[in-house]
Order: structure tokens, then sequence, then C-alpha cells
């Protein structure tokens, strides 16, 4: 069975009677360990490495990793602005996005790098801001990812420039005398090291073929285990080759590329811990009966087993814990089928009981892994459930609360209803 791995069943206890469930409590420690993993990534000639905020972005977060230097990678002008009201500098934000924002003529005078994502992008950009530099996003024709769903290159992906059209990226370059100075490309999260590394040596293609490109952005989620059993990318063994590549470019043309990494599952899928309590315990007869779990969170507050067949460890914590087990399916409290947290490994179709520490009404359940991708992508207010709270468990113990739960009337308070 899996064990707790952030917080001591004590801590887990104490967060949730101060704080109530569900709960997601964030490791400072594990944060600032992923963080300077991160950092030591093998390169040549010079790193940044920026923290995909979509991954997570409470303010708490933003402004931790930006005290240990990371900067930021924003998918949305909304974003950008969470991130300026972070107290993050807008010159450490660069945005790639599906959707340009309206705002975004005043987002790059604040200083902002931007990543044209279409041809349409490059053109508005051109318009906008003749004669400047920006950035181009290539889909490089190849992706990976821990699921389909979050395989973002290749010709099923609508994500950059398709990278064949080059040609047209250097006609409305010279139209609009702009400077190209990165190339960004992308293959998806949770994805297979091996497949990054051969996308590394496409991308450098096409920094030959720009000449102004100073900056190589290698976007990409390095596979991050979860469950005990799953193995977790090197950033040492996955960085060496392309520090290599990066060298053998510098001695056949003498430009030294500096690069770009932006992890966000890396960062923070193991540094969180979602505690919920168990609030029924139920079960169905006949051949094929089962036993469930029925917990105070679930779709609401942790998308990724209903949506992608995600696996995440579950751990009960016991009011009296006698030693014995039992298989549960682990459902949450939406009126919903596909509310399961024990879906079966790549398939949400599929159901998977889990052997558990025997529970009872009451109990408290750390589901772990929760900090990528969790309580930024949710089903929200489904069911008129509030948004869970957040909190930061410091270094020195102490617990520290970084959102506050939501309440009924804020769930409310943008419905417009005539007298």
């Amino acid at each position: 069975m899996e064990t707790l791995r952030n917080l001591t069943a004590q801590q887990a206890r104490d967060a949730r009677a101060a704080h109530g469930s569900p709960l997601y409590v964030y490791s400072a420690e594990a944060l600032e360990t992923q963080a300077q993993r991160a950092l030591a990534f093998p390169n040549a000639f010079g790193l940044t490495v920026r923290y995909a905020m979509k991954a997570a972005p409470n303010a708490a977060i933003l402004k931790l990793f930006t005290t240990l230097g990371l900067h930021i990678d924003a998918s949305s002008g909304w974003e950008v602005r969470r991130a300026i009201k972070a107290g993050v500098p807008a010159g450490n934000i660069s945005l790639s996005t599906q959707q340009m924002p309206d705002d975004f003529a005043e987002l790059h005078e604040a200083g902002i790098k931007f990543n044209a994502c279409s041809l349409a992008q490059l053109e508005r950009f051109g318009e906008l801001f003749p004669g400047q530099s920006c950035g181009v996003r290539f889909n490089p024709g190849l992706g990976s990812g821990g699921t389909g769903k979050t395989n973002v290159g290749g010709p099923h992906s609508s994500f950059g420039i398709w990278h064949e059209w080059a040609d047209q990226v250097e006609a409305i370059a010279a139209k609009h005398r702009l400077t190209i100075e990165r190339i960004h490309t992308h293959i998806g999260s949770g994805s297979d090291p091996a497949v990054w590394e051969r996308v590394s040596h496409l991308s450098l293609d096409l920094v030959r073929r720009f000449g102004d490109v100073k900056t190589l952005n290698l976007g990409g989620g390095y596979k991050v285990g979860r469950m005990a059993h799953e193995k977790s990318t090197d950033l040492q063994v996955v960085g060496q080759p392309v520090k290599e590549a990066f060298a053998k470019l510098a001695a056949e043309t003498g430009r030294e590329i500096k690069l770009e990494i932006e992890p966000g599952t890396f960062l923070l899928a193991n540094a969180c811990s979602l505690i919920c309590s168990v609030q029924d315990v139920v079960s169905t007869g006949g051949p094929d009966g089962r036993e469930f779990l029925k917990l105070d969170g679930g779709m609401t507050e942790i998308l990724r087993p209903s949506l992608y067949a995600a696996q995440h460890p579950i751990v009960v914590v016991p009011e009296q814990d006698t030693g014995e087990t039992a298989e549960y399916l682990v459902v949450g409290h939406c009126c919903e089928s596909g509310d399961v947290l024990t879906v079966g490994a790549d398939d949400p179709e599929s159901l998977q009981p889990r052997e558990l520490a025997k529970a009872a009404v009451g109990d408290l359940i750390v589901i772990e892994g929760a900090g990528a991708y969790c309580s930024s992508m949710s089903a929200k207010n489904y069911n008129s459930f509030p948004e869970a709270a957040e909190a930061l468990l410091e270094k020195d113990g102490s617990l520290r609360l970084i959102r506050r739960r939501q309440t009924l009337e804020q769930i409310l308070q943008n419905e417009v209803c005539d007298s």
C-alpha cells in the first residue's frame, strides 16, 4: 500500500482540524527541492527555468519560485496579470497562448516576452510592433504525453506553427521587419524522455535556420511518477545529451544558444497532498458487489482520474488503526458516475479497487501527487461545491493558509437575476 509523503498522520489531522476538508497542503520543502533540481539542468551557455504556472497558479507558489530564481511561463493574458499581481517582474514572464489577450499591447509594453503560436498571431504582432523582436512557437511534428490528451505536438495538435511553415514565418518576419530571437517547442506533459531528446535536435535545426535566435525553449513536462511503482525522469540524464548538442552547434556555427525549460508537473506533482474525509462507506450486493468509500472531495478538486485515468496514491489515516485492510473503490462527492478516483490505469471507463487500511466514516484520507493540474484544473462549483482551501506547510513545520475556502456568496456573486 502507498504511504504518506509530505505529511505525518498527525500533521494531516491537525491541518484538517484547522482548515477543514477537502484541503490542499503544499510542501515548501518539496517545492524548493524540485526547483533546485530544475535549476541544475545541464546546459552549455546559460539556463532559464520557467515555471508553467497553469499547473498551480496560487500566488504563494509564484512568490516562492520567484525568490528561488525561477521565471514564469504563462498560457493566457489572465495568467500574466495574475503573475504580475503576485509580484513577478513582467520581464520574467513569457506568454505562449492559444488566444492572444485583448490587452496584449499593454502587456507587451510592460515588458513580457511573447512567443507567437500561429501565423495569425505573428502577423498581429508584426502589425502592432513592427521592427521589434519576439519568439515563435513551432509544432516540431512530433509529440509525447502521459496520455493522448496531454500530447501537444505532432499533426493532431493545434499548438504552435507547423514546422514545415518556416518559410511563411520568415516571410511575415521580413514583411514587418521582425527579429525572431527565440524558438519554442513543446511536446506534452508526462513526456517520454527519448522523444523529448529527439525533439530537441529537431528544434536545433530550426535554430540553425533562424540566424538571430539566441534562446531555445524546450518545453515538455518530464515524466513524474506519482505511484510508488512509477519512474520519474532524471533531469541530469536527459539534459546531458542536449547540452552536448548545444555545444556542437556552437562549435559549428559560433552561436552560443541559451536554454529555457518550463516544467510544471515536475515541480508540483508530488509536492502536494489533498486531505479529504470519508463521508460514507457503502457496498453493493451480488457476485460483482463492491465496497465504496465516499469522500467529501472528488472531481471538484482532482479531475485527472476522470479525465485521464490518472493514478494517484490514496492513503487512509484511520482514527482507530486496527491493522486491517480492505479493497475499496474510492469515489467523490459529486452526483456524477464519472467521479471516481480508483479508475483503471489508462482507462477511465474501468474501475480498479485499491487495498487500503480499513476505513470508517469520519476517517481522514490523503490523496498524494495532487500538486500539478489539480487545484488549477477542476470541475469548479459542480453541484455547487465551493472551491477547496489551500495551505502551505512551511519548512519549520508550521501551516499557513494560502487560499480560503470559497463561500456560497462568492459562488453566487456574479449571477444576475432580475427582480
